[in-house]
């Protein structure tokens, strides 16, 4: 973990010959102000602010025994002062229920749109996330035989397969994903059932075979998953409307797919 940590922090410090990266003392100070800035108290709690091995760009702040705890991805760590100013604001604000301030937002997405920044989130997704891999074969459907039938189908058997998957729970709300890092697809335990209709389950597979030939795109530091060209492709399935029905009723008007 420590050689990892170590490797990303030297491609910043390669990038950013002239960076000096912040200290704890630093960031407490910076969080120390945005409490103000957003809270208008004068006191702030005590603050403990360190850089973490995290499996991607992730950071975490709670508030606890009048103590306040941040968690940042060392990732970050040879950021600008502006992006730790702009993060510090933008998670104080989440933890106190307040709006974010749009252009600490635009701050931060930016920098995080950064492509080595990018690089070096996936190496980290890599290398230190895990993924748990159930396998393709299900009580009653086969992941492997439905994406072989509609590669053949959609995309004349050009797409070469991914890590197939069913989830550990039968999630409602994400029926589906697609990790691009560690290239697995994931499909909920939920549609692994014969009350779920064959199309509709063919349909979320579908949806996610198309983020292999649509990756997402990130304009102005905003990351798009679902542009105007993968949604056109998205309606070629056959009984599209009537899982786009189906899903309204099953994920309650909003079908989370990646």
């Amino acid at each position: 973990m420590a050689n990892i940590t170590h490797c990303l922090s030297r491609r910043f410090s390669a990038r950013r010959r002239n960076a000096v990266a912040v200290t704890e003392a630093e960031l407490r100070r910076i969080f120390a102000e945005a409490v103000r800035e957003i809270t208008g108290r004068r006191s702030v709690p005590e603050i403990e602010v360190g850089f973490y091995p995290f499996a991607g760009l992730n950071s975490y702040i709670r508030l606890r025994s009048h103590r306040l705890y941040v968690k940042l991805s060392d990732i970050l760590r040879d950021a600008p002062r502006r992006v730790h100013h702009a993060l510090a604001h933008i998670l104080v604000a989440k933890l106190f229920r307040r709006k974010v301030d749009e252009e600490f937002e635009r701050i931060y997405r930016a920098y995080t749109a950064d492509p080595a920044v990018i690089r070096a989130a996936e190496q980290a997704r890599r290398e230190r996330g895990r993924k748990r891999i159930l396998g393709p074969q299900g009580r009653y459907r086969n992941l492997e035989q439905a994406f072989q039938r509609l590669n053949r189908l959609y995309f004349g058997g050009a797409l070469r397969m991914p890590i197939l998957t069913w989830s550990p729970y039968r999630s409602r709300t994400v029926l589906g994903h697609l990790d691009h890092t560690h290239r697995t697809l994931v499909i909920s335990r939920l549609l692994d059932d014969p009350r779920i209709p064959e199309f509709f389950f063919e349909y979320v597979l579908f949806h996610e075979m198309l983020h292999l030939v649509y990756p997402p795109r990130t304009i102005n530091g905003k990351r798009y998953y679902h542009t105007a060209a993968f949604r056109a492709a998205e309606k070629r399935f056959k009984h599209y409307e009537e899982a786009k029905a189906l899903a309204e009723r099953i994920a309650g008007g909003r079908l989370h797919r990646r």
